[in-house]
């Protein structure tokens, strides 16, 4: 569901009376849709997070930590340079528009005294961030020149509404339709009755600045479970649903009650500013304690993916691009082999030129000649331009390229499956990767070896991230390398003899080791590990999975290997059942 005009009001009412004469301290921009404020009040550091994704949009406090770029995008550049240190004197909004307004006192680069307003404007695919210098703070709409928006709008874009720097700031055209909240509500009754539609789908067609959750709830609350077409309402039905209409405006007067609607699966489904009835039976309704809090848990996990799909996906194709090459490449050289095996014959074709040049006419495009070996006639090819004495020694020479090929292609071969097999690793790195910290971590893999060019003035060391960390259910301690250049330091520098290493068998996955510190490990804190090692790998969806296990004195790495790839003899496998469950339970916070 999108955020209606109505519960943004609310909210913004909310964050009006938490964050009046709060100073904007920092300013972040975690990805190319969201910006945080870090501001400061008398008592608290509330940050105040803005998003203009499509599907996401919301103007809400946030206690979520956020990862930002190493280099600022220029957009948070120049927030920081007409925002930063500004005290916000008022949070707008207009009726039944999807707009909030921040105003902020700022200090311009000449040192006047400005007031510069953050239009977040919330609508769905339409959603951006506009900076306007407002010429009228006392002017409801933001009146103004335009400093510069998030996302920029030219002719091209829209003939109706540009936002470009220098341009006037105006609002977005609004369709004509009555306000479910604010209007003549004997106008919008009748507007809604001349629609030959259910009343509900009648009510969203003619009415805005709530969402079609609440004109679905006011048909319900207004008529039960009754089918009623507005058209064909009674009297009886029209004042029916003028009575709930009128509650629910009530209701939101005096400030609504955050609630979501989530699946029993824990999906979120609808949020509100009232409870929804319509939901009643296997649905699950939260209260929240804020506005912000609703927005939040609503939308937290969604983000959350969404935040690292945008980060990883420049690198994931570049990585599916070099898997894809790899393979293509040890294909090639395959059906290159194959055709080098058929070089016998090339040899025989020599043997009988040689042995038969008394029969072979200069000049001829063919001979057929008796093989000896079998006692078979064979037509042998040759060059009209070559003697018969030189299209023997031809047929050898091609013998003898075919066969070094065959040799050379075997090791080729060998290095061109180990490539894609090394690539593989790095795909499934790449999609369970956490964060901008584990990306830059398999970036600087991929530039160490050669995949990727490494600038040495643009690109900084990363602080190398730890291990994830587990304690068995009998105090073991448990590693798992994040990535490849992990895996290869956990297992060949950290763990020592009898640490226990696991690994997924024959897929992509993390190196597991359980510390032994000299002790026996017991059996339950083996088959942890093992669905560990199952849980971070690429067969983390799947029922019965099989680990191999062996002692760390057992693993080496062979005469350059790739990063994570190792060899180990002997060992054991176990089959487990991947557990992100049992993982979150052993996690060392």
């Amino acid at each position: 569901m999108a955020l209606d005009a109505a519960t943004l009001a609310l909210c913004a009412r909310e964050l009006s009376g938490a964050l009046v004469d709060a100073r904007i301290d920092k300013i972040f921009e975690p990805t190319r849709d969201e910006v945080v404020l870090n501001l400061r009040t008398r008592t608290d550091n509330p940050r105040l997070f803005l998003s203009a994704r499509s599907g996401s949009a919301r103007a809400c406090l946030t206690r979520e930590t956020f990862e930002n770029p190493q280099t600022p995008p220029s957009f948070c550049m120049l927030l920081r340079k007409h925002f930063t240190g500004g005290r916000l004197l008022a949070v707008r909004t207009l009726p039944d528009e999807r707009i909030v307004f921040f105003d902020f006192q700022c200090t311009n680069e000449m040192g006047d005294t400005v007031v510069n307003t953050m239009a977040a404007e919330l609508m769905g695919r339409y959603s951006n961030l506009v900076l306007v210098q407002t010429k009228n703070p006392a002017s409801p709409k933001a009146e103004g020149k335009i400093i510069d928006a998030l996302k920029r709008v030219d002719f091209e874009d829209s003939e109706v509404r540009q936002l470009l720097p220098g341009l006037a700031y105006t609002l977005p055209p609004q369709p004509q339709k009555h306000s479910f909240l604010h209007g003549d509500l004997d106008a919008l009754l009748a507007a809604v009755r001349e629609k030959d539609l259910p009343v509900s789908e009648a009510l969203i067609k003619t009415t805005g600045g709530v969402g079609p959750v609440v004109c679905r709830e006011a048909a319900l609350r207004a008529f039960g479970g009754r089918d009623v077409f507005a058209g064909r309402m009674t009297e009886d039905d029209a004042a029916a649903l003028r009575a709930v209409i009128e509650e629910i405006r009530s209701i939101h007067a005096a400030g609504g009650t955050p609630v979501a609607i989530t699946a029993p699966d824990g999906r979120p489904i609808e949020f509100s500013f009232l409870p929804l009835t319509q939901y009643a039976g296997g649905a699950k309704e939260t209260v929240y304690g804020s506005y912000s809090e609703l927005l939040e848990g609503y939308y937290a996990t969604k983000d959350k993916a969404e935040r690292l799909r945008q980060k990883s996906r420049d690198l994931a194709r570049t990585v599916k691009n070099l898997h894809e090459r790899a393979v293509r490449k040890a294909a090639a050289r395959r059906e290159e082999q194959v055709q080098s095996a058929a070089c016998e014959e090339l040899r025989v074709f020599g043997e009988l030129l040689s042995a038969n040049l008394w029969a072979v006419e200069r000049g001829a495009k063919s001979v057929t000649l008796t093989n000896y070996y079998d006692g078979s006639d064979v037509t042998i090819p040759l060059d009209v331009r070559l003697t018969p004495s030189a299209n023997a020694q031809k047929y050898f020479k091609e013998y003898k390229k075919k066969q070094t090929a065959a040799r050379m292609l075997t090791d080729l071969i060998a290095e061109s499956d180990a490539e894609a097999a090394y690539l593989e690793t790095v795909q499934y790195e790449v999609e369970a990767a956490e964060g901008e910290a584990a990306l830059s971590e398999i970036r600087a893999e991929l530039k160490a070896q050669g995949y990727l060019k490494y600038y040495k003035v643009r690109d900084k060391k990363q602080k190398p991230a730890d291990f994830l960390r587990y304690e068995s259910a009998d105090g073991f301690l448990i590693l798992v390398g994040r990535n490849n250049a992990q895996n290869d330091k956990l297992t060949l520098k950290t763990a020592r003899g009898k640490d226990l290493w696991f690994h997924v068998k024959n897929a992509p996955g993390s190196h597991a080791v359980v510390m032994s510190g000299g002790k026996d490990i017991p059996d339950s804190t083996k088959t942890q590990a093992a669905v560990l090692a199952a849980v971070h790998s690429s067969q983390n969806g799947g029922a019965k999975v099989q680990v191999d296990y062996t002692e760390v004195k057992n693993v080496w790495k062979a005469n350059g290997a790739k990063p994570g790839m190792v060899l180990y003899d002997p060992y054991e496998t176990a089959v487990v059942t991947p557990d992100p469950s049992l993982a979150e339970r052993l996690r060392v916070k």
